[in-house]
């Protein structure tokens, strides 16, 4: 089994039903991301239960993690979503399962998953699908195109809303879903291990004031994570008299540059400038998380899960998300729970207003009732969120599918 903090604890590696058996994920790219950081950590669970965790893949920046933690990278043209290349990936797969014995193929995208059915059906290999977000699914080449994530022997979904909406959409994956919430490394995202140094380091790169709190905003630029709802909310709370407040975009734009422009367009007639920041990739998120006063997570889309709902309520940082997809499940608000017992807030998608009111409140709680309330958030999440569950559970999958 894993500990708590995130290691296995075993007699002997040769005790698990794993133990030198090759299994291979397959992911387009290997950069900061939900599926990414999923694909590093069960690949680290892999290694240290003894098993050979392959991973193919075009690579990016969680490469080093990768194999520092034990798992091999095998680049592949894993991106790749022009039918003919996806064809000749179908047989360099096969290749690369033969050549590696690989034993079983775990698909975290749905390209590279169509080219994984393929090699998995030709091999007789168990094939896995994690079913990672909404997806867009407004026509029906649209969700014929997403159903290979449900075409799994066994559909893993990672939280519940995901779950409910595989089964709306693919009936057909109703007996094989298994429900394994996405998990947080607490060894790592604890508020006692992230020394002030390297909170100030981050505050003095992003050019906030020592008398400024951070309200933070962490994800990738792009419209459906609600920059622009919080850029308003940011106006909003400027003109109620809030004055030293910094709002950090923390995110790549990933080739986005037209929706930078439009961002950077917004803050400028909101006369927001020094006071909205764009800062790019962070590196460091637990000490980003630490830095601020108040995390928000504005989506105007459904969240499959809200990886960083639940590491902001383990850093203690109060979280105001907005009332939509997996939230429920990873953040206690009214009226699902009583006041005191909420470890957030959440806010109508979209609803700038309800947000500034939401991002005031959190920012005026008063020592005593902020620590009651980081104690609450640490505790919810760790009961059901934790790295340990979900690596024992996804390696449950894998021992029921090759047989223990």
């Amino acid at each position: 089994m894993l500990r708590s903090g995130g290691t296995i604890s075993l007699p002997s590696t040769d005790t698990h039903p794993l133990a030198g058996r090759t299994l291979l994920q397959i992911i387009p790219e290997l950069e900061a991301g939900g599926a990414e950081r999923t694909a590093v950590d069960i690949a680290a669970g892999l290694t240290e239960v003894g098993a050979r965790a392959l991973v193919a893949t075009e690579g990016g920046r969680l490469v080093a993690e990768l194999q520092a933690k034990g798992g091999v990278w095998l680049p592949f043209p894993a991106a790749a979503k022009n039918p003919i290349a996806m064809a000749l990936n179908v047989r360099k797969l096969v290749a690369l399962c033969r050549r590696e014995g690989v034993e079983l193929v775990h698909a975290r995208s749905r390209a590279p998953a169509w080219v994984a059915l393929a090699a998995s059906r030709a091999l007789k290999l168990p094939f896995v699908t994690t079913y990672h977000g909404s997806y867009n699914a407004r026509s029906v080449v649209k969700n014929h195109y997403n159903s290979v994530m449900a075409r799994g022997d066994v559909v893993i979904a990672n939280s519940h809303y995901t779950a409910d909406l595989i089964r709306a959409r693919h009936p057909f994956a109703r007996d094989r879903i298994r429900v394994v919430n996405r998990g947080t490394d607490f060894s790592a995202f604890a508020p006692s291990v992230v020394g002030p140094e390297r909170v100030s380091t981050l505050r003095r790169s992003w050019g906030v004031e020592p008398h400024q709190r951070i309200v933070l905003l962490p994800g990738r630029l792009t419209g459906w994570k609600g920059q622009k709802v919080l850029i308003e909310a940011a106006r909003l709370m400027r003109d109620g008299g809030d004055a030293d407040t910094a709002f950090i975009l923390a995110g790549d734009a990933q080739g986005r540059d037209g929706y930078v422009r439009e961002l950077d367009e917004a803050i400028a007639r909101a006369g927001l400038e020094g006071r909205v920041r764009r800062v790019g990739h962070c590196t460091d998120m637990p000490a980003a998380l630490l830095s601020a006063a108040v995390v928000a997570v504005p989506s105007t889309d459904p969240e499959a899960f809200g990886r960083v709902a639940v590491e902001a309520q383990a850093m203690g940082v109060p979280v105001v998300v907005s009332d939509l997809g997996a939230v429920p499940e990873t953040v206690l608000a009214p009226p699902q729970v009583a006041p005191q017992e909420r470890t957030g807030w959440r806010v109508p998608p979209g609803d700038a207003p309800a947000l500034a009111k939401a991002l005031g409140e959190a920012l005026s709680l008063r020592p005593s009732a902020r620590d009651m309330l980081a104690s609450r958030a640490r505790l919810h999440v760790e009961r059901h969120f934790s790295l340990p569950a979900m690596v024992n559970d996804t390696l449950d999958v894998y021992c029921a599918l090759l047989g223990r």
